[in-house]
């Protein structure tokens, strides 16, 4: 079947879409208030809160690109998150590449990481797809525990934020929120476009009957390898993003734990919503923030909120709004 067919056969053999005709012009509403929320957000909170909140919405939104709607289950995000944070920091540190560079390095490792692991990774389904992914970002981990570039268990400390474009000083924080807000935005509404595009009807159709596709005559396999691409570049977005913010790449961006960050994010907030992963990583990040006195209990009020989530809002809280206000968020 030829891909201009792609939205017509996409449509058919996808899920039954929520959207009227005014989806697109609601889209925008919410889009429009989000950019007026991130202008006022930093005279009513800290800055730099706001800016990690803003890098674990971006991840949590890669991972929900991939599993939301691809339909595919990855336990390695962690390896593109973190050795993006890696090369940023060093490209900042070590080569004095100006932030905008440093930021464009990382994320190409995402992207280039992604397409290895992801030609691996593709030829297998469910469970094992999973584990490859896992086993791939352990792989990450230790390497990057032992090669000389990353500093090992120090990790790169005291990296310079340096100055956008030669003119924005991004050691001021206001400066750096809102150049990190922009590039939110950017990931947001990329991911948008291609959930809304004629490759996102077509991946949705995979998730929900792949031998259909097959049948259509789709690639499979490139469409999805396609897609693992786009998610690894976004979360390398995201962790070259966090490095220049926090001045720091270290072992934690890489270890096995922070891909369940985004996991845990992405259903908290609502699996297959574009705006959950934001709702999801500002539950998260808060609570890792403010109940921070409770030492190791954290992790048991995490857990609590998180089987509350999957027992009472299946879909997550936005996306029992969102099946409550018959709306796609």
């Amino acid at each position: 079947m030829a891909d201009a067919a792609v939205a017509t056969s996409g449509a058919a053999i996808g899920p039954p879409v929520i959207e009227g005709t005014g989806a697109a012009g609601f889209h925008r509403a919410i889009f429009a208030g989000l950019v007026v929320l991130l202008l006022v957000a930093p005279f009513l909170l800290y800055p730099v809160f706001l800016m990690k909140v803003l890098c674990f919405a971006l991840f949590a939104a890669a991972f929900n690109l991939l599993l939301g709607y691809g339909g595919l289950l990855s336990f390695g995000h962690a390896a593109y998150f973190g050795m993006a944070s890696y090369i940023s920091a060093y490209s900042a540190k070590v080569l004095g590449f100006p932030p905008e560079l440093a930021i464009l390095a990382g994320t190409a490792m995402g992207a280039a990481l992604g397409l290895l692991f992801g030609a691996l990774a593709i030829r297998r389904q469910g469970i094992y797809f999973a584990m490859i992914t896992l086993a791939l970002s352990q792989m990450v981990y230790f390497f990057s525990l032992q090669a000389k570039f990353t500093g090992g268990e120090d990790g790169i400390q005291a990296v310079p934020r340096g100055t956008l474009f030669g003119i924005l000083n991004l050691a001021i924080d206001i400066n750096l929120y809102y150049v990190v807000a922009a590039i939110f935005l950017i990931g947001l509404y990329a991911m948008y476009r291609i959930i809304h595009s004629p490759f996102g009807q077509v991946m949705k159709a995979i998730r929900d009957n792949e031998p259909r596709a097959i049948s259509l005559g789709y690639r499979v396999n490139q469409y999805k390898l396609a897609l693992f691409v786009m998610s690894t570049t976004l979360a390398g977005l995201a962790g070259a993003t966090k490095a220049i913010v926090f001045q720091l790449a270290s072992l934690t961006d890489v270890h096995w734990s922070m891909s369940g960050e985004p996991v845990l994010m992405t259903l908290v907030g609502g699996l297959g919503t574009v705006f959950g992963p934001l709702i999801g990583a500002a539950v998260i990040v808060s609570m890792q923030n403010y109940l921070a006195t409770l030492g190791a209990w954290v992790l048991v009020v995490q857990g609590i909120i998180f089987v509350t989530c999957v027992l009472v809002f299946r879909e997550g809280l936005l996306g029992f709004v969102a099946k409550t206000i018959r709306r796609p968020l």
